[in-house]
């Protein structure tokens, strides 16, 4: 499964600060550390409630990119710092985000064909969320049309059927797992990604939520997932459920994070004596 850092976002307290303060030494460690967990792309947003969104936005890819050597995942609500952005990334970026919203197609579906890259989409119209798989699968079809006009192939789409917080929507997860298996069912060469951490918001034991849910994901086909790759327990169980599932052949994968340290118990026990 792909996963993707979530921890470079001005909306997380500390890193917003550091946007703002152009804290180049915390922004690159917190890329490195990501980068080291496991990540395979970093999700970027420079939004800090300053409104100097693109003028940061630009700052943050060009700091990042000369710390690591891994593809950005560029963030953004407006179309002006998402395509700046973009054109910056040193290596192929996936675009976050479209939606069902024919405005925002148009803005951005010539933009992400010109660069090939890999785009998500959410599964709503303008600030709308359905609120069944039947209406997240309409607004699919309809994005999975424009993108196949737009000449980008299917693989490089990631719906994202939208994680909303299970303690204000007790059947949330459900909701989501069997969108994605209606994607799969219907676009099989579609990949699907959620933005995980939304599922235990407000929650006490938040990873422990996180952890649980992931492996239902995974279970159900999920290709990809924004989160904490510095939070062990969700690695352990990325590698751990993949295993399981029979999706590790010879259990290279997570043998090798293992002996990588990738793979490594939270609270190991003590040597028995």
């Amino acid at each position: 499964m792909l996963i993707i850092g979530e921890k470079l976002n001005g909306m997380i307290k500390e890193t917003g600060a550091a946007i703002v303060a152009r804290d180049t030494a915390f922004i690159q460690h917190l890329a490195q550390q990501q980068a080291g967990a496991g990540a395979k792309y970093l999700d970027v947003n420079a939004v800090t409630g300053t409104g100097n969104e693109l003028e940061d936005l630009i700052w943050l890819v060009e700091t990042i990119q000369s710390a690591v050597d891994v593809p950005l995942c560029i963030d953004s609500a407006d179309p002006n710092a998402l395509k700046a952005g973009v054109e910056r990334a040193a290596l192929t970026p996936m675009v976050n985000s479209i939606n069902g919203d024919e405005k925002r197609l148009s803005d951005l579906l010539p933009l992400v064909a010109k660069k090939g890259s890999p785009v998500i989409a959410l599964l709503l119209n303008g600030s709308s969320i359905p609120g069944d798989v039947a209406g997240r699968m309409s607004i699919a079809r309809h994005i999975l049309e424009r993108t196949r006009q737009a000449g980008i192939p299917d693989q490089n789409v990631y719906l994202d059927p939208l994680v909303m917080a299970i303690g204000t929507q007790t059947e949330a997860a459900m909701l989501v797992l069997d969108t994605i298996r209606a994607i799969r069912n219907e676009f099989p060469e579609v990949k699907t990604i959620v933005g995980l951490s939304n599922i235990s918001y407000g929650l006490p034991c938040c990873p422990l939520i996180n952890q649980a849910f992931l492996a239902q994901l995974i279970a159900a086909g999920l290709h990809a997932a924004i989160f904490d790759p510095l939070d062990q327990g969700m690695i352990n169980t990325s590698y751990a459920t993949e295993l399981v599932l029979g999706r590790d052949r010879d259990c290279r994968n997570y043998l090798n994070a293992y002996r990588a340290g990738k793979v490594k118990l939270v609270n190991p026990e003590p040597d028995s004596k």
